[in-house]
This record gives structure tokens, sequence and C-alpha cells, in this order.
């Protein structure tokens, strides 16, 4: 048999082997003598599941301790099963391995011996095993592996899955048992269970001797050679091997990939372990998990050569002998006083450890509130108490018992807030997390099921006490009174704890559900924005959850070789470097260790923990590098002249299928780079025909969706950045005009019926600026004309020519529209000099004719008219604006120019004006606190993108120095409380939110990109997005002001509770960016202060605001907002400034060009779209909003619409602290 040929059958996917791979496989597998006696059934069944490993010499499989996920069959080779026991407590473990009774030779005995004086509480015993025998059935039960595996040897292993093997088990489990051999076998089937199969069997093996570890005597005289070498560095090389992850995390990560070479897919793990570098305060234990052995200070242990040696892994993969350095000597001594060291790995206790050493005074008073409601009600039938004394099994009578169902079903009956089961069993996972309630089983996992808990204080024995007994009355109406409140913070709580629940489990226990949650949670991890999205995708099956009760613990030392990768979820962490101390602190969303992923280099400083409580995600460096080669393995590259032109990764066209490796799963591809021409060719072949159009507005899906392919549109919203419109109308000209007497009838019809069908997508989804480019208008029209030509030779396409009738006439339109009168045609707008925004200069005189019409009693028409005059259209570049241009004197012209003009054009000008000589002069924005920003000569909208209280001015350079801000900047020194108060809050909420929709409306998608990448190399404009960014910080220091310019107590008590209801009515309008505008505002530290006028707020608002304050918490890249608005239905007002973060991170932190050649980055233009069609999606539907009582609604608008405020920080403190000045 050809060997490639199974080899490439081995090489797939279990999942995905046609009944050809199966045969090939099987056949492969009857030539092997130690299989004779297997059925077809069975042998059928392995070639369907198993995998190939042809592993070199010392690869270790796994280690004691580990959770098992794979079951081996020895084909060729040996492997070595060392157990270390505790000898104190006189116990054998268990290996569980069988041996085939084919096998030659008698078995020896195994080898035992005691350790070194280093380890003495502990014996290695080492077993052989030889071709047929197998090992690893500990999966059947989920129980740890009570021996490290490793070759000996090169070894050619079958590996079947621990999903696959359970059902192998089922079907064939009589079969199996034989295999291993008459050895032992249960005599009856209840005997045959996973645990009995593996404590009954006995083990014969090859009649090999296994090396004897020296004895003490000889040791110490290593030690004493050894000390001869203190200056060696042991960390770069045996130090090495303790700390490389075991083959087994290897393949049950790898999916389905056979391994070949030395170590596998992993790099080769020596057994047995190593002690490090004595700079490392940190010693190893064979039974620490294999990918962070590291840290584990209770238990140093070497093993020793035939020769007495140190095992090391040198360059060429061999275990070389080496003397035990001093290093090895000291480990074993760690100094108390040292920060404490926390194990991790992928099942270590760092990851089913409390998250917190005891409840947090909030916890408690949640649990204390639940259980006072709980009791209370179960008051009236003790019999069906929810907390009353069980028969638990195993374990008696237990008092002050609760049931996960129960507790959950009472939760439901409890609030209307509580809406579903999941969301229940969140909340209570809350409460888990932070020690209130305890699990009898210690899982971490809080279960819907029968399941008993116990409140923290009835587990420490104080049932009995007052928290035991029924509560008092006060007691009962205290926590009615909170109850609400202790509803709503569980439920803001509940997502991050399912979060921290779904990261603890296996990896491999993760459902596809579980999977999707923690993607969602890796894409907004600015530490992550650089990955594409197949890597954040593969990081969700492998990233573990790691925790530290304490602060003070050392997650690694300066040194160490780096294994893993962590981002900090909660809590900080010193950086230490020898001789410098504490050089930084990270802070949540910060990353360290990342280098340890690409190259071997040892740690550069040490890792300290700062608080208690600290949480984190890790990457271990084995699965990552995985990752990266599953990545390049389902990479295509397609090259032209010797380089990459177009570069496609081969994906599932469902991941959740994926995941869950369903066999009806089937796979596309996308495009990860490529030249601008060869990504649009490919675009055109795969994406585009004339009855399947990719995605319209009317199919919008919400951002992030993997539901549907999002190439097309993704091309389409960033074109711009990497293929200008000139060279895309070139490109699509030339594809139409394929026609060539080589090419089929066929081809050419269906390459033309693409190009419209691209053109059509182009022109609908983007709008305006297509048209705006002037350039595309004779494009369209010739396009229209050969269609037409071309339909008449081609029925087919027929379809596409009533395709360029509706562009056509959308661009007729557009023409109308841009003529004098029409709705696009040319406006002007004035910048107001008292520090209003942009508003149109038609609008000013149409407000002072309402108001002049007010004066004669003749208003209220007027009035109306004047605001309907206001109606927003977007700002184009070629409109006009008016603004004033200020000397260091203070006197100022005044200029009409356009918006997209350039400062050097307004600055020479303005000059002109002013008469100043053009040598030497700068224009500059003089921010109201003093700050000069040079504005550069190319940037355009100047007048548009100014701060609040902002100022243009013009000066030499030599004298910039000498401008200082106007009296008018300082803003207003009365404020509007009176005013205010007149305004009912539901007609300010809706008022704010319509101006608001009005202004985020105007803002289109590719302003967004001008933003983050410079609207100078596009020459365009971002005023309208500019304008909106300005609204938000004009309500939020509106809030400042008037708060601060209230004098007496009571006006600022009644502001505060008037700004929070306005806060309620904009969330309940879905005005997001008004909501943290106005939160924010209140959350300034000039009005945070006032505590005499917050402490007179009543406690429901003040309740309501620390709502709101938590949900605009920053923490872990704004989770809770983002949980919020992702629950949320359009229309929606999005917060901005995060969209802006997010583009900018995305932007900031991934190449455009991969290469010098021109290759581009497409996996940064997805990100980049994703966010982009935030903007689509929540304005997809209408803003249709119930009006208020019509009271004083033009009065609200103009007061809406002309905001005065202070944006000086400085001069906001000092008006604070003058109202209530700092207690003594």
């Amino acid at each position: 048999m050809d060997s490639q040929h199974w080899t490439s059958s081995f090489d797939t996917r279990s999942s995905e082997r046609r009944a050809g791979d199966v045969e090939v496989i099987a056949a492969y597998l009857h030539k092997w003598r130690c299989l004779d006696s297997l059925s077809n059934s069975l042998l059928r069944r392995l070639a369907s599941a198993a995998y190939l490993e042809d592993l070199d010499d010392g690869v270790t499989l796994y280690r004691q301790g580990d959770r098992g996920t794979n079951w081996y069959f020895i084909l060729s080779g040996e492997v070595v099963m060392t157990t270390c026991s505790d000898r104190s407590n006189n116990k054998d473990a268990s290996s569980g391995f069988h041996h085939h009774s084919s096998n030659n030779g008698p078995s020896p005995s195994s080898s035992s011996s005691s350790c070194s004086p280093l380890t003495a509480a502990a014996t290695y015993s080492r077993r052989l095993l030889g071709r047929g025998s197998w090992f690893g059935d500990s999966v059947l039960d989920d129980s740890p592996r009570d021996a490290t595996a490793s070759t000996r040897g090169p070894c050619k292993l079958l590996r079947v899955e621990q999903r696959d093997f359970r059902s192998l088990w089922q079907k064939h489990q009589d079969e199996l048992i034989q295999l291993s051999g008459n050895t032992g076998s249960p005599s009856s089937p209840s005997s045959a269970s996973p645990a009995n199969h593996r404590k009954h069997s006995h083990h014969h093996h090859h009649n090999h001797q296994l090396p004897q570890p020296p004895t003490q005597q000889q040791q110490q005289q290593l030690h004493h050679q050894g000390g001869k070498r203190q200056g060696q560095r042991h960390h770069s090389t045996g130090g090495m091997s303790s700390r490389q992850g075991s083959q087994e995390n290897n393949n049950s990560a790898n999916n389905g990939r056979s391994s070949s070479t030395s170590g596998g897919l992993g790099i080769p793990s020596r057994d047995p372990p190593v002690v490090g570098d004595a700079n490392v305060n940190c010693a190893k234990s064979p039974t620490t998990s294999p990918q962070r052995q590291e840290r584990n200070p209770s238990v140093v242990s070497t093993t020793l050569a035939a020769d007495g040696g140190v095992l090391t892994a040198s360059g060429n993969g061999r275990s070389n002998p080496s003397p035990p350095s001093n290093a090895q000597q000291s480990a074993a001594s760690t100094n108390a006083g040292q920060p404490s060291t926390g194990p991790t790995g992928p099942n270590s206790n760092s990851q089913i450890a409390p998250l917190n050493l005891s409840p947090s005074e909030r916890a408690m008073m949640m649990g204390k509130v639940l259980k006072t409601l709980i009791m209370a009600a179960s008051s009236a039938s003790p019999a069906s108490a929810l907390i009353r004394d069980r028969k638990v099994p195993g374990r008696g009578t237990v008092r002050h018992c609760l049931v996960g169902t129960e507790m959950v079903d009472w939760l439901l009956g409890l609030s209307p807030e509580v809406h579903s089961r999941a969301q229940a069993s969140a909340m209570w996972q809350v409460l888990l997390d932070e020690q209130v309630i305890l699990a009898l089983s210690k899982e971490h996992q809080f279960k819907d099921k029968f399941v008993f808990y116990r409140f923290h204080e009835d587990a420490e024995g104080r049932g009995d006490g007052p928290a035991g007994r029924k509560p008092g009355q006060d007691a009962v109406r205290d926590a009615q009174q909170k109850k609400d409140e202790v509803i709503s913070t569980l439920t803001q709580l509940a997502p991050d704890a399912v979060l921290k629940a779904i990261l603890r489990k296996p990896t491999h226990d993760r459902s596809p559900d579980d999977l999707e949650i923690i993607y969602e949670e890796l894409v907004h991890i600015r530490a992550l924005s650089h990955l594409s999205t197949t890597v954040k995708r593969e990081l969700a099956n492998i990233i573990v959850f790691e925790s530290h009760p304490r602060a003070e613990t050392v997650l690694f030392n300066q040194g160490d070789e780096g294994v893993s990768w962590y981002v900090i979820l909660k809590g900080s962490v010193n950086v230490v470097i020898h001789g410098k101390g504490v050089v930084t602190t990270l802070q949540d969303g910060d990353d360290f260790g990342q280098l340890a992923l690409i190259n071997n280099a040892p740690r550069a400083a040490t890792i300290i923990t700062r608080e208690d409580g600290c949480q984190f995600l890790r990457v271990d460096k084995d699965d990552f590098n995985r990752i990266l080669r599953d990545v390049e393995a389902n990479t295509v590259r397609l090259k032209e002249h010797g380089r990459d032109v177009l570069v496609l990764e081969k994906v599932s066209a469902n991941p959740s299928a994926a995941h869950r490796h369903s066999a009806s799963s089937h796979y596309k591809y996308t495009v990860m780079a490529g030249m601008p021409q060869k990504m649009l060719e490919h675009l055109l072949e795969t994406r585009l025909d004339a009855r399947h159009l990719s995605v319209r507005d009317e199919d919008i899906i919400r951002p992030y969706s993997s539901a549907t392919d999002m190439f097309l549109d993704d091309f389409l919203l960033t074109h711009i950045m990497f293929m200008p419109t000139h060279q895309l109308i070139t490109e699509l000209m030339r594809n139409y005009r394929i026609e060539s007497p080589t090419q089929d009838k066929e081809f050419v019809v269906a390459s033309k019926s693409r190009v419209v069908n691209f053109v059509y997508q182009w022109v609908t989804s983007i709008r305006d600026p297509v048209f705006d480019e002037t350039i595309t208008h004779s494009f369209f029209e010739q396009l229209h004309s050969e269609v037409h030509a071309d339909a008449r030779l081609y029925h087919t396409l027929r379809e596409e020519a009533a395709m360029l009738d509706h562009v056509q006439e959308l661009l007729g339109e557009y023409r109308a529209a841009r003529q004098q009168g029409g709705s696009l045609a040319t406006l002007t707008w004035t910048l107001p000099a008292g520090g209003q925004s942009v508003v149109l200069f038609s609008a000013v005189n149409a407000a002072a004719t309402a108001a002049a019409g007010n004066r004669k009693g003749s208003g209220e028409s007027n009035a109306a008219s004047a605001f309907s005059a206001e109606k927003r259209r977007p700002i184009r570049a070629d409109d006009d604006i008016i603004f004033r241009v200020y000397c260091a004197d203070h006197t100022y012209c005044t200029l009409r120019q356009p918006v997209n003009a350039t400062a050097e054009t307004i600055k020479l000008n303005a000059a002109d004006k002013l008469g100043l000589r053009h040598e030497e002069l700068v224009l500059a924005e003089i921010k109201s606190n003093g700050e000069k920003s040079v504005i550069a000569d190319t940037e355009v909208s100047i007048a548009t993108c100014l701060s609040i209280n902002g100022r243009i001015f013009v000066s030499p350079k030599d004298h910039l120095d000498a401008m200082t801000v106007l009296p008018d900047q300082e803003g207003p020194s009365d404020g509007t409380c009176n005013e205010l108060e007149m305004f009912s809050t539901r007609e300010l909420a809706y008022y704010i939110t319509l101006i608001d929709w009005d202004l985020f409306c105007s803002v289109h998608e590719y302003e967004l990109l001008y933003h983050v990448a410079g609207a100078q190399p596009f020459r365009k404009i971002k005023s309208n997005l500019d304008l909106f960014l300005r609204r938000f910080n004009e309500i939020q220091y509106w809030v400042v002001t008037e708060i601060c310019l209230a004098n007496t107590l009571g006006k600022r008590v009644q502001l505060l509770r008037k700004f929070i209801k306005l806060a309620a009515y904009c969330k309940e309008f879905q005005n997001l960016n008004a909501f943290f505008a106005l939160v924010m505002g209140l959350s300034n530290v000039a009005v945070s202060r006032l505590t005499q006028t917050w402490e007179r707020l009543p406690s429901k608002l003040r309740k309501m605001f620390t709502e709101f304050d938590g949900l605009i918490e920053p923490s872990r890249n704004h989770r809770a907002y983002r949980i919020a608005v992702g629950k949320l239905q359009p229309p929606i007002l999005p917060f901005m400034p995060l969209l802006l973060k997010d583009m900018t991170f995305t932007h900031e932190g991934n190449r455009t060009l991969l290469d010098s050649a021109g290759l581009i980055n497409f996996e940064k233009m997805h990100m980049l779209a994703q966010t982009m069609r935030t903007l689509r999606y929540c304005r997809s539907r209408q803003l249709l909003l119930q009006p208020p009582t019509p009271r004083s609604e033009q009065e609200v608008r103009n007061y809406i619409r002309n905001l005065r405020v202070i944006d000086n920080q400085r001069i906001l403190t000092g008006l604070s602290q003058r109202l209530e000045p700092k207690r003594a």
C-alpha cells in the first residue's frame, strides 16, 4: 500500500473521514499482528476514530495527575509508565495500562526506590509497556492520570479521543478487555467498570530493566560536584524540559492531526522533571500540570539517570546526564517570607480554587437579604422550606441545606426581573463565586439540578445561631426594601459570573454555546485585537481561567522559561526586575508574557499580584503554537512570479458545526490578505451572481455575527483604504470586457453579470459617497450602455440591464438634488461666536425672525417654521461655513470658506484680512484652558472639529506664546436652573434624543475611517462625526456646569434629581450616547465631591445612579455596556467614543500592508468593517418615540440646541470647592 495514501487518510479529522479513508486505514491496521484478534467491526471503528502518532524518543504523552483526553494503543516501540507515590501514606498508584499476551519474554518487576533527600516522602515506580499494550482508559470515568507516560525510543501509537473511546468501550468492552490479554479480566459484567478494570488488571511487560535511582550517598556526592557548577544557568537547559507541555495536551487540542518528528506537535517534554535555576524561588512537582510546573513550592523533586546525573534536554532532543546544581539544592529551602506561588494549569488548583479569600461586604449583604427572604417565606411551611436539614448520600444528615433546582424556582418567583432559569442560575453563580453559598460537592459551577448548597454561615456551624432562626420583622422589612437593589446588582454581575464558570470548565467540556460566549469576550479584549477572527475562535477552545486569591503571589520569576501569555481580567500586578524593584504596574485589560509565545527567551521580569482576588486569562505556549500551525495548514497561498498575491484560509461555513465536529459541516475560503486586484477578482468569482446577491441593507445582521459571509460588504466598506475609486472602476471595466475568442459564452456572461451585481451592491450600500466621486458618473453611463447592448446578444443579461437602469435612476435623482434648491444643494453653515454648535446660517436668520414674532405675539407658528428650517441635512464637503479667526490682540476677521478648505487656505485668507504677512504663519486652536494646538496645513473641516469653547487663532510662529484665551471662552457665569425646572424631564429627554438622532443619522460609515486613518489622504471631511462627538461633550459639561453654578444646596439637589431622571429617560429611549454623557457628567470630580449635596439625595435615586455608574464602568473594555447594548434592538444611539476606540485599536494594532509589494491585510479590513456595520445596524429602523404632552415645545428645543457650558475643568473644580469647601 502507498504509505502516502494511508498517511493522508490518518491526517483527516475523524468526523470527515469517508468510507474510502476508513477502508485504507483498516487495511493498514490489519497488517499489525497485535491487532489480528480484532473483529472487523471493531477494526473499522478504530479506523474511523483513531489517529496515528509517530513519535521519537523521550516524548511525554501525559503526566500523573492530568485529566485524560486520549486512549493509546502501542503498535511498535515502548512506553515508560512512571508513578510517583507518597511513601508516608503507603499507597500504590494504579497505572491503568494493559499488555497483549503475545509479547515475548517474561515481564520484569517494576523498579521502585525511594527518591533523593529532596523528595524523601515520595517513591517512583516504573513499568515498561511494549507492542500490543494499551493504556489511558482513565478517560472512561474522567479520573486523573495515575502515572506519567513517555516514549522510550521511536514509537508508533494509535490514539483515540475520549468521546470516541467511550463509544468503543460501550460496544466492544469484552473484546477490548480480551485485547489486553488473559490477565485477570473481570469475571463478571458488574466488575467491568472502568475503575474496577484498572484496579484488578495485571500487567505483563518486556524484559527490560530500568535504571535504578542512586542512593542517598550517591546523590550527596553529586550535589557536592554540582556545587562546582554554581554559575551555570540550568533554567535554560535542564530547567526547560520540566516546564514544557505533555504530548497529550498537544494531541487533545490538535483536533485530529497526527504528529510526527520529535515531540509531535509540541516541543518534547522530558520525563522526569528537573529543578530549575536558583533565581527561581519555586520548584517542580511531577504531579503538577504539564503546562505550569514552574510554580509549586511545596515539593521539589529530581529524577536521576543511571550514572547519577540529572536528566536534561539537550539540543538534539536526547536525555543527557548532568549533575544537579546548587540551584536544585537551594530550591528545596524556599524562604517562607517570599511571596507565595500558586500552581496553575489546565486542570490546576488555580482554576478550581475559590476566586476570593472571603466574601466581600456587598456579597454578604446580598446573601443575607436573599436568605432572610427565603426563611421568611418558609416559616409558614417548615416541611417545604428551602433551607432545611436533608439526607445527603454518603454524608448522612446535613444541616440547613438547599437544592439547586429549588433555589432557581424560588428566585424566578421572587422578581419579574428574573426572566429565565439560566438567568437565575447565573445570579446564584455570582454568590457561589463569592463563597456566600457553598456547594457540598465542592464544585465551582452552580447547577440547576438536585445538587446541595449551603449558605456561608451555615457551613461554618453558625446555622443554629441567629442566622439559622426565623428572622424578625425588622430584618424582613429591611430585606424587602433591599430586594430590588440586590436583584439588579446580581443581574448585572451574572454574565461575568457565567463567563468565569465557562472558562473554569475543562477545555474539552466546553459546548458550542460556551465557545461562542468566550469568543464574544475575546473580541473585545484589546490585547487580542491584532489577532485574526480565526485565531480568536481557536483561542476560545484552549484559553483558560486562572485566579489567585492572595496578593503577593508570584506568577513567574525573572529567568524562568516563558510558557504562557496572560491577560488581566481583574486586579493588578507588579512587574519587578532584579536590581530595579517594581518598574511598572499592570491593570485590568493589560497583558504580559506574550513574547514567550514567539521565542524561548527567559522571563525578563518577575510578576507578582498586587491585590487579593486577581483573575487572568491564560494562553499556554504549546496551545498557541498549535493554533498558528493549524491556521497555516489551512492557508492557501496563490503566487505569481514567486510572490504571494492572494492568501485564503479554509474555514467551516458553520463555526458551531465545526465545534461539534459535525459530519455535515462544509467549508469555504475566506480572504486573509491579497493584492487589491486579486481580491476583487476572487470576490467577483466566488461571491456574486445574478441569482444570489450578497448582503444588502435589508439583510442587516448584528455586528460580530458569523451567520453570513461578509466578504463583499467588508470590501465595499473599506476599499477606500487600499483601492481608490478610480482604480476600482478601472478594474471593474476590465473584468466586464473580458470577452475573447478563447472564452466560452457561459463564462463571458457570468463575468459580466458579476460586475453588474457588484456595481448594484456598491451603489445601494454606500449611497451618496459613490456619486460624490464625479469620475463614477461617466463609468455608470458607459457601463449602462454596454450592458444594454450585451443584453440584446445575451438574453440572460436582461436582469442585469434592469439593475443598471435603477442605478441610472439613482444617479439622476442625485444630480437633481445637487441643483439649486435641491436637497443636496450647497448650503451655508455658521459657527456661532458664543461657543454653540454649528448651525445652518439660514436657520439663524429664521430663529431671529421667530424670536421677533414671539415678541409681537404671533410666536408659535413662526417658531415652528423656524424649527423646520433648522432640520438638519448632513454637512457636505462643498458647503460653506462662516466662522471667526482671531489674532493675538483678540481682534478678528470673519471668513466664509468651503468646509473642506485646508488650514493653509484659511491661514492665508485670514492673514490678508487682518493685514498679516504670510511668512512663518501658523493656524492654531486655543482651548478654554489655555492649551494651544497647532493645526497642520493639510487639515480640513477646521471649524467643525474645534473643542466646545475653542477658538481659531492665526499668528506668526514666534508669537505663538502671546496668544491668550478670550474672556467669553470661560463660559457662562450664571446657571439656568430656574429655566431648566420649567421643562419636564421626559420632554427634555425626548428632544435631546431627536436632536442626537438627527446628528447620528448624518454620520456616514466612511467618516469613522477618516477619523482613525486621517482625513487628509482621502481629501474628505468628517464634520458630521465631529459634531456628534461635540454633542456628547456638550451634554457632559452641561451637567457639571449647571450643578456648579447652582449657589444653594436645595437647587443642587434639585438638579441632581433632574439629571438622574433625565439619564433614566435617555436609557429608556435607547439614547446611550446621551445616557453616557449625563452619567459621566454626574461622575465628574467637580460633582462627585459634593458630599453634602449627594447626602440630601433620596436613597432610591442614589441607588439608581449607582446602577447607571456600573453600566458605564470601563473595566474589561466596557464589558457591562457591551452586554447591555447586545440585548437591544434598533433604533439605538450607541456610545460613539467606544466605537471609535474599537476602530483605533484595530487600525493601530494591525498593519495595512503586510509586505513591501502591496499585500493588503484584509483581516484588518474585516475588523474595521465589523465596527462600521454597527452604525448601520443601530439605525436600521426608524426612531419612533411617543411625543410628550406639548407644554413648551419650542422653548425646550431652543434651550437644548444652544447649551452654554464651561469645559475648563480647573474652573469647574474651583466653583465646586467654593460651594462645598474641603472638610478639615
